[in-house]
């Protein structure tokens, strides 16, 4: 008797396996109002973030803002550097304090003064 019943308890858990696994996530569902669509974000989040290398990226990033001051680049800082000042002085950079500008425009105005 006792054996049926474990035989009887094997077989039903071997036809519940099928069910008994886990289900997928359910698909993203995009939604399209007015012509536009719209993905859910929040969804397309959770589906990407399985990425086992995820953390390690994540790491190396706030490694690369965790720059030390006196390392950063002069222009990530708002500091002059010579490409800048040519660009703002135009032809005059080392030639004259004042920076090159255009030339004034005519006033063709059809409308009189």
């Amino acid at each position: 008797m006792k054996q049926w019943m474990r035989m009887t308890a094997g077989l039903g858990l071997l036809l519940a396996l099928p069910w008994a696994q886990a289900e997928e996530a359910p698909a993203c569902i995009e939604v399209t109002v007015g012509g536009y669509k719209t993905p859910d974000y929040n969804c397309l989040s959770r589906q990407m973030g399985n990425d086992p290398q995820a953390a390690a990226t994540a790491q190396r990033a706030r490694e690369a803002l965790d720059v030390p001051v006196n390392e950063r680049a002069p222009n990530s800082l708002g500091l002059v550097t010579p490409a800048a000042t040519g660009v703002r002085m135009g032809n005059a950079f080392g030639n004259s304090v004042k920076p090159q500008r255009p030339p004034a425009a005519p006033n063709n105005s059809p409308l009189p003064k």
